[in-house]
């Protein structure tokens, strides 16, 4: 890294290893047999990553994961057909503004900015509702941070009957997930989470039955994801211009992700790093929004102090300077900021991290420790 190359405190993009970086170095031509088979083996890792090898399949989709999100849901999804969508968050969100887009109707339960919704609110919602058929869920809602309990409302969904779609953007790679046990119709995911790849596609695991009988129903000839599939299927190609360098830069990152030792290796790192920053910050007397429980390895809200010398813009650039992006906050109900624990991050990014703040606090005119926030919301579960 160099002082023009900070690093990416940020849940996507993020900061990537020189080797992934190395990947894009080479040109490919988008039909040729060799780019066909980097596309077919990256499927096949992120099948066997998920469990679904024999149940499901996997269609990469060129965008950002929103694009991937909307594709699955607008080719999945009937037009006529109720979907339950669990909100906690701003992604959340996106989903019910997507399926209003569709013209697909939706019920919600929305949580707010930091409680996770449980599988007996989802058992009730399903039982006043008899004619939704899938339910929608982020896995881990990055505006907050929340780690969203998928096991519980998993189970709810198998003995309602009912599909669960899962926005696993941020959490697919480092977060044990398996779609056949679970069970899930389609899981969602990008290129720049946690595989640490670089932004410039999506992709989504479907169950195979499920998408064999989604033909025709997509609104959108671009984000058809049953054409997609069976096009590359039939072609081994992607239907329309793929980012080739992305692609490839991928596949050496799946290469790498594996030999950290998978998913197992990957959540046990995240974890380090969320635990050296939550304990760093709070010794400078910064405050989670969650509470342990619910705190993802993905990235953490922290609730702004109650100072007039803490403004955040200035709170950034300070630690900018010092070669850290973060996040602002994306929260309704607290001033806050937030701070990712992916990407090629280790012990002494985030204790160099913690040391920033610490400067810029010192720069900005706060006394440390920090002075506490204002009041919490009601039953706000800060620690």
């Amino acid at each position: 890294m160099t002082p023009k190359e900070p690093y990416l405190l940020t849940p996507g993009p993020l900061t990537t290893s020189l080797t992934v970086k190395q990947a894009m170095l080479h040109d490919w031509g988008s039909w040729d047999g060799d780019f066909n088979g980097v596309t077919a083996e990256i499927c096949e890792r992120l099948l066997d990553v998920s469990g679904g090898s024999t149940s499901h399949v996997c269609v990469p989709m060129q965008g950002s994961g929103t694009f991937a999100v909307e594709a699955t849901l607008g080719t999945v999804i009937p037009p006529a057909s109720t979907t339950l969508v669990l909100m906690n968050g701003a992604y959340g969100k996106r989903i019910g503004k997507i399926l209003d887009m569709l013209g697909r109707p939706y019920i919600a339960i929305d949580k707010g900015d930091y409680h996770p919704p449980r599988g007996d609110e989802v058992a009730v919602a399903l039982k006043e509702n008899p004619e939704v058929e899938q339910v929608v869920v982020v896995h881990c809602e990055t505006s907050s941070g929340i780690l969203n309990p998928i096991q519980e409302i998993a189970e709810v969904c198998r003995h309602a009957g009912k599909r669960l779609i899962i926005d696993s953007m941020s959490a697919f790679g480092a977060l044990p997930v398996n779609v056949a046990e679970l069970p899930c119709a389609a899981l969602v995911s990008s290129a720049n989470k946690c595989f640490e790849g670089v932004p410039g596609f999506g992709f989504a695991i479907v169950e195979r039955e499920l998408l064999s009988a989604s033909a025709g129903q997509c609104h959108s000839l671009s984000l058809d994801l049953h054409d997609q599939w069976r096009y590359m299927e039939k072609t081994g190609q992607w239907r329309y211009t793929p980012p080739t360098h992305v692609v490839a830069a991928f596949l050496q990152a799946m290469r790498e992700h594996e030999a950290e030792g998978g998913v197992t290796g990957r959540l046990d790192r995240y974890s380090r790093n969320r635990d050296r920053l939550v304990a760093g910050l709070r010794e400078l007397g910064f405050e989670t929004l969650l509470a342990d429980e619910w705190l993802s390895p993905i990235i953490t809200t922290f609730l702004a102090p109650n100072s007039p010398e803490f403004e955040f813009r200035r709170f950034y650039d300070a630690i900018k300077a010092r070669g850290f992006l973060i996040y602002p906050g994306k929260l309704t109900v607290a001033d806050s900021f937030r701070v990712g624990c992916i990407g090629q991050l280790h012990d002494e990014q985030m204790d160099a991290v913690v040391t920033a703040i610490a400067e810029a606090c010192r720069e900005l005119g706060l006394q440390v420790p920090v002075p506490a926030p204002v009041a919490a919301p009601d039953n706000l579960e800060t620690v």
